[in-house]
């Protein structure tokens, strides 16, 4: 996993939320436009992988799965 999907994840446990919008999880990356763009790379692949589940919008919601990694990391 790319150091940046886990400062994605990392972001539900550091706000204690279950889901968040795209606007919170661009947090993980500050301020550079890059790594914001980054960011939807690295969402793209934890729904993927199922540890993110789209809720509609720009809304992700932490699966289980998500939670394990995050618990193991």
């Amino acid at each position: 996993m790319k150091p940046l999907s886990l400062r994605v994840l990392r972001l539900f446990g550091e706000m204690g939320k279950d889901r968040l919008d795209l606007h919170a999880l661009f947090e993980a990356a500050g301020n550079e436009p890059a790594e914001r763009r980054g960011v939807l790379d690295a969402v793209d692949e934890l729904t993927r992988t199922g540890m993110l589940e789209a809720c509609g919008g720009d809304f992700y919601a932490l699966t289980e799965r998500g939670k394990g990694t995050i618990a193991q990391s």
